[in-house]
């Protein structure tokens, strides 16, 4: 495995606050932790064995192996250019957005990804055992190096292309972001009829089940499914006071129709 990493954090925010102490648990050195805000710093140092505070983007005199740039993606490039270095170190940033050439700025040839693939809050400290890791490195050193860190957290770990990056970020917007932003819509509904959301929990507990284990195309049900029109129009005249979600049901059940009765003519 090598001997052990040290490591330091620009940015004190969801994924910093359960990535850092992931690494310390699994054997990595956390020695200094950024943030613009100082008190975010101050309570994610807080948490760790040997986190300290670091005040400014002067990084010239760490001794860590690797810093982790886990920030807002529009802050990246910017960081990328104003951090000081000292030579040789390796820089990763852990967004599933932003290319790898936007670290191009830094004064060192090691820059790199280190993207773990999933949502994060501060309520919750994440088990990375499973998390896929996705990381890229500007040369095989670089490359090699993420992948010794990431393999201290996770069974799962990949090499992959900003691009691909990029698409599978696309991906798990569609897959978390936007059920998520279903489920908003769900809750208020069934809010409105005097009843809870947990209703629910089995019947999504299986919608998922079903679709990792069979394909999410393959396991669709629903009226719009079926081209179920009466359903379909019963439903529409439930939401007419509700123009935004009538928008919504109507855009997503014409997709619906489309697609498989297009599967269907096939």
């Amino acid at each position: 495995m090598g001997k052990a990493l040290k490591i330091d954090f620009i940015g004190a925010g969801n994924l910093a606050w359960n990535l850092a102490p992931a690494l310390e648990n699994a054997g990595s050195s956390v020695i200094n932790v950024y943030s613009k805000n100082p008190d975010n710093a101050k309570k994610l140092a807080g948490k760790l064995y040997e986190g300290q505070v670091k005040t400014d983007l002067n990084f010239s005199e760490t001794e860590a192996d690797i810093i982790l740039i886990a920030i807002t993606d529009d802050e990246i490039e910017e960081v990328a250019k104003e951090v000081v270095l000292p030579e040789d170190i390796l820089i990763a940033h852990t967004s599933g957005s932003i290319p790898l050439a936007k670290l191009g700025y830094s004064a060192t040839p090691n820059i790199g990804v280190f993207y773990p693939l999933q949502t994060f809050t501060k309520n919750q400290q994440a088990n990375f055992k499973e998390i896929p890791i996705l990381i890229e490195g500007e040369n095989k050193k670089t490359t090699d190096r993420l992948a010794q860190l990431a393999k201290t957290l996770s069974g799962n770990v990949s090499v992959i292309t900003s691009t691909q990056r990029q698409q599978l970020h696309l991906a798990a917007v569609f897959a978390n972001n936007f059920t998520n932003w279903m489920l908003t819509q769900s809750e208020e509904i069934i809010q409105n009829a005097k009843l809870d959301l947990s209703m629910l929990k089995p019947l999504l507990e299986q919608s998922i089940s079903n679709a990792i284990r069979f394909g999410p195309k393959n396991v669709q049900t629903g009226p719009a499914k079926r081209g179920d029109y009466e359903v379909l129009d019963k439903q529409m005249e439930l939401l007419t006071n509700q123009p935004k979600k009538e928008e919504l049901y109507k855009l997503v059940s014409q997709q619906i129709l489309d697609f498989y009765q297009t599967q269907s003519n096939e």
